[in-house]
C-alpha cells in the first residue's frame, strides 16, 4: 500500500519535538538514580505565620513534637518572620529567630533550650541575620499576605516560577484584593482583571475572552474542566470565590497546559489550603436589594504532631436584584485536610459543594428594531415569576505529593466533578412570523447532568548539564467529560406589553422534557515535558512539547430525528518555547512562542474532519521585579494567529456524497500591547492596574467582505482597570482607604433584520468609566469593618449586548450599590 508522503516539519518544530525527546530521555536515569529514591531524614514541613517570637517557637515545637524551655523575657518585644517550608529542626528554629539574639540549643536529653547569644562589640543583643541553609517551599499563597501580587505560581509551565520567570503576560489576583474589592463569584474577579472581557446570553450564561477569542476551560489546582460548549458554561463558569486563596491567568495560547481549547488565557483558581496553627473567622455582609451573606472559615491542626491538618469553608448568601422579581440563594460548603505521610510526603483530600438557586429569566431585555435603546428602566424584568435556573456543583479532589532526596519530587492529583442544571426560563422573542414589532415569549425547559474527571501526573527537579544546574518537568494527564441533558421549548405568541407586563400573568405550561436529548462524551489524554536550561546567570530558555489524543462523541435527538457527531485528533503535537534574559538584578527581557489546538467537526470534499484550529501566540516583553518580588510590572506585545479555520466551499467544489463542505483555510489574527503593574508602591499602599489594546481580524474567510473586519465587535479593544488600597499610618492606621476605576472602549453588533425587508440595525455601547470606592476600619483587635460602594456614579450601561433584535438578551450592569462586611477573627 502506497502512503502519501508526510509533509516536512519547520526547524521551529524540529527543534522543538527533538527538545521534548530529549527531555523524556533524559528523566529516566534522574527519575530510578539511587538518590531519588533516598529520603531526607533531617527535614518536615512546617508552617508558622510571622508574629511574637514566643507565639512563633510554641508553634513550632507543636509541630515538631519537641520540648523547648526558654526564659519568657528573653522573648519578651521579639518578632519572628515565621516560616513555611521543608526544614530541619535546628534550621527551622533558627530561621524563626534570626537577628534576635538568641538560639535554641539541644541538650543531651534530645530536649531545646533557648540561649542568649553573647553581645557583640557595640553592647547591641541582636546580632545580624543568622544565615540558614534549610530549604524554604517556594509558596504563592496570598493569604494574610496583604499583597496584590504574588511570589510565584506554576499555571503557565507547572515550574515553580516567579511572574518575572514566566515568559508570558500573567495576572494574578489575590485573596486580599478580592477581599477588598468584595467579588464574591468568578464573573465579578475576571470583570475586574485586566485582559479579560465577556459576554452574556442572559442572566447566567456567560463566556470570558482573552486577546479576542473565548477562554474553553477553567482550571483548579491545575486540573482543567470544560467551557468550550455553551451548557458547560451555563453549568460551571461562575463558582463563588470563598475557597480560594487566589486566581492566576496567564494569557495567550497555553496548550501545554490545557490541551484543547483557544489560544486566549489560562484561568487557574487555587484553593485554600489548610494550616497548622488556629484559625477561625466568621464574615457577614448586608447590602442593597437585601443581599446578605455569611461566611465561616475555620483551620488548624488536627492531632498534636500538625502532621494531619484541616480546613473548612461554609458559606451562605441570599439576596434580591436590581430587577424587579429576580433573586438568588447560594450555599458553599468546603473541607480539605493534608496528611505528612512521612517527612517527605503530604496527601491532600477535599471536597466543595455549591448550590445556586436563581429565579430569573433566560434571557434579557429587547432593543428597538434600529437597534437603539428602548428607554426601559434597570429594574424592568420581562419573564415570568416562575422562571428558575438551578445550579449543583459538588467536586471529590485528591492530591499526593512526595520529594526525593535529590530536589525531585513526584506529584499526582485527580478531581472529580457532578454538574446539574434544572432550568425553566423564558426569553422575549419579536415574533417575526406574525408581525416583527410584536413579542411574545421563548420558553425553554431543561435538565443537564454534567460529569467531568480530570487527572494529572508529573515529576519535576534539577539536572546538571554543562556544570549548571537546570529543570525538569515530565508529566501526563487525563480529562473525560459525559454530559447527558434533556428538555423542550416553545414559542407563546402574546402581543406583550413591554412597558406593562405583569411576570404573574402567565401560568406555567407542562413539556415533554423527553422531546430533546443529547448524550455527549469527550476525552482527552496528553503527555507533556517543559525543560528550563539555566544557560548563564541571566539568560534561561524553556522549551517544552505535549502531545494529546482527543475523542468527541455526540448523539442528539431532536423530536423524531436523531443525528450524530464524531470526531478524532490523534497525536498532535504542541509546542512551547520562551526566552528570559535578565538586564540587571529587576528586570528582564522575554520573547516566547505558544501554540494551542482546537478540534473542529466540518468535513472537506472527501468526508474526513478538518484537521483541528491551531492558535499560534507570539509575545514580547519586560518584566521588572522589586521589593523582592513585592512588586511586579511588566509590558507586552503580542500577535496571535489562529489558522485552520474552516473556510465553507461552493456546492460545485463539495461531492455528492458531502454537498456542505469545507476547508481548513480561514484566519483570525490578533495583536496588541498590554500593561501591568501589581504589588506594594510604599509600606501600605497596594495596588493592581492594567491596560490593555486587543484587536482581532479576519484575514482569510469564506465570506470575503469580512476579511479586514474585526472578528468580534462586541468585545472591547481597550481597557484599563485599576483597583488600590493604602493603610493609613500612625494615629490613623486603623482605617484603611481604596478605590478603582474600570474603562473600556465601545461595542456593537450590527446587521440586517432579514424579518423585515433587510432594514439594518446596531445594538451599541459607547465606551463607559465605572468607579468604585471602599473605607475599611479595625474595630478592635479581632475585628474588621469595610463599607464598599460599587458603581459609585450610578452609571446606566450595558454590560452585555446581543447579536440580533430578534432575541431580548440584553443586560444592564448593576446600579450604584452599598455593601457593609463585619470580618471578625478569633
Amino acid at each position: 500500500m502506497t502512503h502519501p508522503p508526510r509533509p516536512q516539519r519547520k526547524p521551529l518544530a524540529m527543534l522543538l519535538h527533538a527538545a521534548f525527546a530529549g527531555s523524556l530521555l533524559l528523566a529516566v536515569p534522574l527519575l530510578t538514580s539511587p538518590l531519588a529514591h533516598a529520603q531526607s531524614a533531617e527535614q518536615r514541613h512546617y508552617e508558622v505565620p510571622a508574629g511574637p517570637l514566643e507565639d512563633a517557637l510554641n508553634r513550632f515545637s507543636r509541630q515538631a513534637g519537641i520540648t523547648l524551655s526558654f526564659d519568657p523575657t528573653l522573648t519578651h518585644g521579639l518578632n519572628s518572620p515565621g516560616l513555611r517550608g521543608q526544614y530541619d529542626l535546628q534550621g527551622g528554629l533558627d530561621t524563626l529567630t534570626a537577628g534576635q539574639g538568641v538560639r535554641a540549643v539541644q541538650g543531651s536529653s534530645g530536649n531545646w533550650t533557648l540561649m542568649q547569644l553573647p553581645r557583640p562589640a557595640g553592647g547591641d543583643a541582636r546580632l545580624a541575620p543568622v544565615t540558614v541553609t534549610a530549604k524554604a517551599e517556594r509558596t504563592g499563597i496570598t493569604e494574610n499576605t496583604g499583597s496584590y501580587t504574588t511570589r510565584n505560581m506554576q499555571t503557565a509551565t507547572k515550574l515553580p516560577l516567579s511572574i518575572r520567570e514566566t515568559p508570558q503576560a500573567v495576572t494574578v489576583v489575590t485573596r486580599q484584593q478580592m477581599d477588598d474589592q468584595k467579588v464574591e463569584i468568578l464573573e465579578n474577579v475576571l470583570a475586574a482583571t485586566p485582559g479579560i472581557s465577556m459576554t452574556k446570553d442572559g442572566p447566567h450564561r456567560v463566556a470570558f475572552y482573552s486577546r479576542g477569542f473565548a477562554v474553553d476551560s477553567l482550571m483548579t489546582d491545575g486540573l482543567p474542566s470544560e467551557l468550550s460548549h455553551y451548557i458547560s458554561r451555563e453549568m460551571n463558569a461562575t463558582p463563588d470565590m470563598a475557597i480560594y486563596d487566589r486566581v492566576e491567568i496567564v494569557r495567550g495560547a497555553t496548550g501545554m497546559m490545557q490541551g484543547a481549547g483557544n489560544p486566549s488565557a489560562a484561568i487557574n483558581m487555587v484553593r485554600k489550603r489548610p494550616t497548622a496553627t488556629p484559625q477561625l473567622s466568621v464574615t457577614a455582609s448586608a447590602g442593597s436589594w437585601d443581599n446578605y451573606r455569611v461566611e465561616v472559615d475555620a483551620a488548624n491542626a488536627l492531632n498534636e504532631a500538625g502532621t494531619l491538618r484541616g480546613r473548612v469553608v461554609a458559606t451562605y448568601q441570599n439576596k434580591n436584584s436590581f430587577q424587579n422579581v429576580a433573586d438568588t440563594e447560594r450555599s458553599v460548603l468546603y473541607a480539605i485536610a493534608e496528611a505528612d505521610l512521612g517527612k517527605q510526603t503530604l496527601l491532600t483530600a477535599g471536597f466543595s459543594h455549591q448550590n445556586a438557586n436563581h429565579t430569573s429569566s433566560w434571557g434579557g431585555l429587547p432593543v428597538a428594531m434600529d437597534g437603539s435603546n428602548l428607554g426601559l428602566s434597570r429594574s424592568t424584568y420581562l419573564g415570568n415569576n416562575w422562571d428558575y435556573w438551578d445550579q449543583d456543583n459538588t467536586t471529590l479532589f485528591t492530591q499526593l505529593e512526595h520529594r526525593f532526596g535529590n530536589d525531585w519530587k513526584l506529584h499526582l492529583s485527580a478531581s472529580h466533578t457532578w454538574s446539574d442544571l434544572d432550568m425553566l426560563g423564558s426569553q422575549l422573542e419579536r415574533t417575526y412570523w406574525v408581525d416583527a414589532r410584536q413579542f411574545g415569549q421563548y420558553v425553554g425547559q431543561y435538565k443537564y447532568t454534567d460529569r467531568q474527571s480530570s487527572y494529572d501526573a508529573f515529576a519535576s527537579g534539577p539536572f546538571r548539564l554543562l556544570g549548571r544546574s537546570h529543570e525538569l518537568v515530565v508529566g501526563a494527564s487525563l480529562r473525560d467529560l459525559d454530559f447527558d441533558g434533556k428538555g423542550n421549548s416553545r414559542s407563546d405568541e402574546l402581543d406583550l406589553d413591554i412597558h406593562n407586563w405583569d411576570p404573574g400573568s402567565v401560568a406555567p405550561q407542562a413539556m415533554d422534557l423527553n422531546y430533546w436529548h443529547q448524550d455527549r462524551t469527550t476525552r482527552q489524554k496528553g503527555f507533556y515535558t517543559t525543560a528550563r536550561f539555566n544557560v548563564s546567570d541571566t539568560l534561561k530558555f524553556i522549551v517544552g512539547g505535549r502531545y494529546d489524543w482527543f475523542d468527541y462523541d455526540a448523539k442528539t435527538r431532536n423530536g423524531t430525528r436523531t443525528t450524530r457527531s464524531r470526531y478524532a485528533v490523534d497525536r498532535h503535537f504542541t509546542a512551547y518555547a520562551g526566552v528570559i534574559y535578565d538586564l540587571d538584578a529587576r528586570h528582564s527581557l522575554y520573547a516566547s512562542y505558544t501554540d494551542i489546538f482546537k478540534p473542529q467537526s466540518a468535513l472537506n470534499a472527501s468526508g474526513k474532519t478538518l484537521k483541528p484550529i491551531v492558535g499560534k501566540n507570539y509575545e514580547i516583553g519586560l518584566k521588572g521585579e522589586y521589593f523582592g518580588g513585592g512588586l511586579n510590572a511588566s509590558v507586552a506585545l503580542f500577535r496571535i494567529d489562529q489558522e485552520n479555520r474552516a473556510k465553507a466551499l461552493t456546492r460545485d467544489q463539495c461531492s455528492d456524497l458531502v454537498p456542505s463542505c469545507s476547508e481548513a483555510a480561514g484566519e483570525v489574527r490578533s495583536e496588541g500591547i498590554e500593561l501591568e503593574l501589581n504589588g506594594r508602591l510604599t509600606p501600605g499602599w497596594q495596588l493592581a492596574a492594567g491596560y490593555t489594546f486587543a484587536e482581532a481580524k479576519y484575514r482569510k474567510d469564506a465570506d470575503p467582505a469580512k476579511v479586514g473586519r474585526l472578528f468580534a465587535t462586541d468585545l472591547p479593544r481597550h481597557m484599563f482597570k485599576l483597583f488600590t488600597s493604602y493603610q493609613m499610618p500612625g494615629e490613623l492606621n486603623r482605617w484603611k482607604i481604596g478605590g478603582g476605576v474600570s474603562w473600556q472602549s465601545d461595542i456593537y453588533n450590527k446587521g440586517t433584520n432579514f424579518y423585515d425587508a433587510g432594514t439594518p440595525f446596531r445594538i451599541e455601547q459607547k465606551a463607559y468609566a465605572l468607579a468604585n470606592l471602599f473605607v475599611g476600619y479595625r474595630a478592635s483587635k479581632n475585628l474588621d469593618v469595610r463599607l464598599n460602594i460599587d458603581n459609585l456614579f450610578d452609571k446606566t450601561y450595558w454590560r452585555a449586548i446581543g447579536s440580533n433584535t430578534a432575541y431580548a438578551v440584553n443586560q444592564y450592569g448593576e446600579p450604584r450599590k452599598f455593601t457593609l462586611t463585619g470580618h471578625y477573627q478569633f
